[in-house]
């Protein structure tokens, strides 16, 4: 049934991507994305209100190590000829990957927790980058306001939150590990 759903899901997309004249690559780091990966958010939830937090940690980030490296460098050696990977990818959409990754380290400094604003604070950058992938490839005219406002305001306040509490953690006081 998984292969079945997943084979459906995939050619859905396809078909949706082609209706709407919106590239197979936006439809898969949205919709197929999202789709495929709400067993994750639906496990994680739950372990996290049963209290069982490193479960939902667990699967958060096996999940993404998984389809990142297993999922990927397997089809990658099935596909014929490799997969090629967009310029714009290359471009755009790993350097995201690679900051989100670096914003995750503050994560170390603070008893390895994660607060409810942070978890808030990362659901709203997921929503602007959806937002961006979507206006990028629809070509809309917001998007060079909206990229000019995430260069203004978002990215600076990132970088001081991010010097922030890494400056607290290293010369603040800090809590014994519990």
């Amino acid at each position: 049934l998984l292969v079945f759903g997943a084979d459906w899901l995939v050619a859905a997309a396809v078909v949706f991507a082609r209706h709407l004249g919106i590239s197979e690559l936006v439809i898969g780091l949205t919709v197929v994305a999202a789709g495929t990966s709400l067993p994750e958010v639906a496990a994680s939830v739950v372990a996290a209100i049963k209290g069982e937090r490193d479960i939902a940690v667990g699967n958060a980030i096996g999940s993404s190590i998984y389809n990142i490296l297993l999922v990927l460098g397997v089809t990658a050696m099935v596909a014929p000829a490799g997969i090629a990977v967009a310029q714009s990818v290359q471009n755009f959409d790993i350097p995201v990957m690679i900051a989100v990754a670096v914003a995750c380290l503050p994560i170390l400094f603070t008893g390895y927790r994660i607060d409810r604003w942070e978890g808030a604070v990362f659901l709203a950058y997921y929503l602007a980058y959806t937002g961006y992938v979507i206006l990028r490839a629809t070509e809309h005219d917001l998007l060079e306001p909206f990229s000019r406002a995430m260069v203004i305001f978002v990215l600076p306040i990132t970088i001081l939150t991010l010097v922030v509490v890494v400056l607290r953690a290293l010369f603040g006081t800090r809590k014994p590990p519990v």
